[in-house]
């Protein structure tokens, strides 16, 4: 199962605006994207509400998954935009 540990860019974290945005592309992938704080349990990426109790601030590691057919794009696609200043947009 590919995975990739990503350091939140977002001077808010994963709040907000920028969860929206990482919600919206995880769901649009062809596999089931999760997402964890580094040694938490991982949640559905495509879900905002699971992205804002994940309380990812930034600076913090999370680490990204996903399993099946295209999983790899998926995770390189929503770890781009976890690693990305989505505030700053």
């Amino acid at each position: 199962m590919p995975e990739k540990r990503v350091t939140v860019a977002s001077k808010v974290g994963l709040h907000a605006r920028p969860a929206a945005l990482v919600a919206k592309a995880a769901a649009a992938q062809p596999v089931a994207v999760r997402i964890a704080k580094n040694g938490g349990e991982p949640v559905a990426a495509g879900s905002v509400l699971n992205l804002m109790t994940l309380a990812a601030a930034y600076g913090d590691e999370v680490v990204i998954s996903a399993e099946g057919d295209g999983a790899e794009a998926a995770v390189e696609a929503v770890a781009e935009l976890v690693a990305t200043d989505l505030d700053a947009q």
